[in-house]
């Protein structure tokens, strides 16, 4: 006879077993490169789909402006996760010279719900403490509800701060 105590044993060796394969396709194979680096300039194009097709582009926001203002710094980068050399995963990630900033974090949608999103800040977080930041930080846009439940998932607290800007491009 099956009992609910069964079932939910069941469950619990099958979710174990999902997340074994997810951190075994998580780690890295030697002779391979690392899961996680940064974006190489041949990948912009594929970095700009991405974001297109995971909606994170504005009008007044030029992707290759961006790309280039962070691949063109010391205090910046993107980093970039690759499946069968196709980039899979974006993280623009940045000091001010006070605490670290994320941008364009995103996750191609087959990927979505795996890990990856996870492990590409945990990417950021490293980068940012490799340059002794005590601080990592990332604005949201209101209506983007699944991104905030993801951040505040991660630790990521609310702040009570109004962010205000000034373009100087004549958008």
């Amino acid at each position: 006879q099956f009992h609910p105590w069964h079932e939910r044993a069941a469950l619990q060796v099958v979710q174990a077993r999902l997340r074994n394969r997810r951190s075994q396709a998580m780690r890295h194979v030697p002779g391979r490169e690392p899961l996680i680096s940064p974006l190489r300039d041949n990948e912009i194009e594929a970095a700009i789909a991405l974001w297109e097709d995971v909606g994170l582009t504005r009008p007044w926001n030029d992707p290759h402006t961006d790309i280039r203002l962070a691949l063109g710094r010391d205090n910046s980068t993107i980093l970039a996760a690759r499946e069968n050399d196709i980039v899979t995963a974006t993280a623009m990630v940045g000091v001010d010279g006070h605490r670290g900033w994320v941008y364009y974090l995103a996750v191609a949608k087959s990927r979505q719900r795996t890990g990856l999103g996870r492990a590409m800040m945990q990417a950021c977080e490293d980068w940012v403490k490799a340059r002794c930041h005590p601080k990592l930080q990332l604005m949201v846009r209101t209506e983007n509800a699944g991104a905030i439940v993801f951040y505040e998932a991660l630790g990521y607290e609310r702040a009570d701060t109004i962010v205000l800007g000034k373009r100087f491009d004549g958008r």
